[in-house]
Formats: C-alpha cells, sequence, structure tokens
C-alpha cells in the first residue's frame, strides 16, 4: 500500500470534457474559461473572476491590481506555503507576519491588531492583509473585516486551502468580507486544473485591472484607446504578464466544480474518522472544529507530542514512510526560510506559536478517493508509532 498526502480526483467525464475540448479549434483562450469563471462567481457568490494559470499568480496580480509599490507594508501568516509572501516581493512591497492563534492556526487577530497599531504611531501605511484559510478553516473574517475597515487597508482571502468551506452558514464568504480572493487548482488543491488558479472580487475596477495585466497588459476597449484605425487594433497601456490558463484545462474545471460539494463531504468523512480515532490520545491534537465555520479539509494537520513521547518527528516521517504512507509538513514557517530571515530579520521567538506547530505537525493522507482500510490502515500506524 502507498498513500501520499493529497492526491487529485479524476473520473471519466472528467477526461470527456478536455478531449471535447482537445478536439475543437479551441485549445486556449476558448469558451470554457468564460464558463469557467461564471460558474466560479456563481458558487462563491462574487461577481467578477480572472482565472489564471496558477495560485502563485493569482497572489501576484492581486497585488499588483492594488498598486503595491516600494515601502508598502503587506501583513500575512507565516503558516501558508511561500507563494503567499512571495506575491509581495514579485510587487516590490515589504511583508511582515503575524504569528497563528494556536487554536484555529490561522492569523491571531489580537497580535495583528498590535501590529497595526505599532505602525501607526510610526506613521507607516499597512496597504493590504492577506488572510489565509489554513488548510481549509476559515479566519475570522467579520473580525479582519472591522480591522480593514478601522485601519483602512485592503483585505485579501488567500482561499487556495478552503474552496468549499463555509463560514456563518454560508460557501460564499470569502467575497462578502475580503476585496480579492485568490484561488489555487493545483492537484493537491479541493478541484484541480492541473495547474490553474483565479482571483475573485466584487469590485469592478479592479477586475478591468487584473484582466488586462493577466494578458500582457493589452486592451482591445474602444473606451481606453488611444487611437482606432481597425478592428484588429490594440494597445499596451502598461506592463501585464502572461497568466492565462488554457480552455481545456478550464474544461476540467468546470466539471471538477460540478464535484466540489461531494468531494468535500468525503474530506469530512475521512476528518471525522482520525478525529474519533485520536480524540481520547492525550499525545495527539486533531484540527479544532469551530463553531461558525465548516472546515474543507484541504490538508489535515495532526500535531504530536513527540518530546512526551520520546521519538523524533524525522524518525516518525521514516517509520510511516516504510509503512507506505507518505506524509507532509506544512508548512516550514516563512520566517524561518534562510531567504526571509537574511533579507528581513524575522525573529523566530516573535513566532511561538507558528514554530511549535511546525515542530509538532503531520499532514495524514486526506483526499476524497481515500477508501475506509486506507484510513484505518493510516490511523493503525500513527498509533503504533507513536507507541513505540
Amino acid at each position: 500500500m502507498k498513500l501520499n498526502y493529497g492526491k487529485q480526483s479524476i473520473n471519466q467525464d472528467d477526461i470527456k470534457s478536455v478531449v471535447k475540448v482537445l478536439k475543437s479549434d479551441w485549445l486556449t483562450q476558448g469558451p470554457q474559461i468564460d464558463l469557467f469563471e461564471r460558474n466560479l462567481n456563481k458558487y462563491l457568490g462574487s461577481k467578477y473572476c480572472c482565472v489564471v494559470n496558477n495560485g502563485t499568480s493569482a497572489l501576484h496580480l492581486a497585488g499588483l491590481s492594488l498598486g503595491w509599490k516600494k515601502n508598502d507594508i503587506i501583513i500575512t501568516t507565516p503558516i501558508t506555503f511561500l507563494a503567499t509572501s512571495n506575491a509581495i516581493i514579485y510587487n516590490n512591497a515589504t511583508p511582515d507576519f503575524v504569528d497563528i492563534d494556536k487554536n484555529n492556526l490561522t492569523m491571531d487577530l489580537n497580535i495583528l491588531e498590535e501590529k497595526l497599531i505599532k505602525y501607526k504611531k510610526l506613521n507607516k501605511k499597512v496597504k493590504a492583509v492577506i488572510g489565509v484559510d489554513f488548510s481549509g478553516q476559515p479566519c475570522d473574517w467579520i473580525n479582519l473585516r472591522f480591522l480593514a475597515n478601522k485601519y483602512n487597508f485592503k483585505l485579501i482571502n488567500d482561499n487556495c486551502h478552503a474552496l468549499g468551506a463555509e463560514y456563518n452558514g454560508t460557501k460564499k464568504y470569502a467575497s462578502k468580507y475580503a476585496d480579492i480572493v485568490t484561488q489555487s487548482f493545483h492537484p493537491v488543491k479541493n478541484i484541480t486544473t492541473g495547474e490553474g488558479g483565479a482571483v475573485l472580487t466584487n469590485d469592478k475596477d479592479l477586475f478591468s485591472r487584473l484582466a488586462n495585466l493577466r494578458s500582457h497588459g493589452m486592451t482591445k476597449d474602444k473606451k481606453k484607446l488611444l487611437h482606432n484605425p481597425g478592428p484588429w487594433y490594440y494597445e499596451m497601456h502598461q506592463l501585464g504578464y502572461n497568466f492565462r490558463i488554457t480552455d481545456f484545462q478550464c474544461a476540467l474545471g468546470i466539471n471538477q466544480l460540478k464535484r466540489l460539494d461531494s468531494f468535500i463531504n468525503k474530506r469530512r468523512d475521512i476528518a471525522n474518522r482520525y478525529d474519533s480515532a485520536f480524540k481520547n490520545n492525550s499525545d495527539l491534537l486533531t484540527p479544532l472544529k469551530i463553531k461558525n465555520s465548516k472546515h474543507a479539509y484541504h490538508i489535515y494537520p495532526l500535531q504530536i507530542n513527540f518530546e512526551k513521547i520520546n521519538i523524533s518527528k524525522k524518525t516518525f516521517f521514516y517509520k510511516m514512510k516504510k509503512k507506505g504512507i507518505n506524509l507532509m509538513v506544512h508548512y516550514l514557517p516563512i520566517i524561518s526560510q534562510p531567504f526571509y530571515k537574511k533579507r528581513f530579520n524575522f525573529k523566530e521567538k516573535n513566532f511561538k506559536n507558528s514554530i511549535n506547530f511546525y515542530k509538532k505537525s503531520f499532514s495524514l493522507p486526506m483526499y476524497p478517493g481515500l477508501m475506509k482500510n486506507e484510513v484505518d490502515y493510516v490511523v493503525k500506524n500513527v498509533l503504533e508509532n507513536i507507541d513505540n
């Protein structure tokens, strides 16, 4: 038996939808792109959607559309993939970080407000905050929105882990509270287009900038053209990028989105099995269930008290690997990465919860195709190896 922490779920309908486009006249910029964008808007309750080639491009575009520049301060969490903070640097802005809440593993809003007050006293402007719905657990978006209004910064939801999650009784929470929402459709995410991503917003002007920047900065909009010699004519008024996705990828995304709710239900079933198996073991800590939200379980981070059980994290990893179970760690805190330590001099002592979480956590296998006997096999090996 070989089990990875994540895996795509592809069926024959997915394959047929892609093949159909491959046999059509459209491969790159065709009708499936527009349809996928409309379907995402409907599912997430947003007005505008711009699908792109990956989640990193989505974050990069978010910053570009908001006009981030040198000396702008953008705050996020250290427990996220590198793309979240790298996109800040791509836009020549300055990243800063707020430690996680040790319970829900998302940004600690008390620490965030302390940092906002500190910057205000120094007459330094925080341009934006990127909240990350880590592992599929929504942030405290009501209070994040309150802080955004109070301190006048733009709010981005890095929702790449949480497509299909619920907050305050709705799956459409992301665009309700954030100015911009980003998605990733990498194979291990809740739906996939192979590689792919999206930027969503309710702001028409932001969407216009996003759509223009996605495709080299080119426009054929007659209202924006300085000249108009003919229907072939286009102009470039700002530097853009080739962040476009293909039509056949969007065909896959359309079909995957139809099954998203069933994918999420299967992930929750698996999470419930893990929860039940581990809940009475004081050496293990399962993801917290928050009252006003429903977890999407992109990953299932299990925290293990390695100091108490007298086994190292590395030893545990290899014991599980020997049994065919490939665990993963999400993530090495960004503030601990050599690039960020050297360039920005972040101190690990200021991020105790993030460091502690990293030391204790592994992501267990979590994907819709995981069978009951496979979940039981993972549980059995976790419990046996922490007892050795």
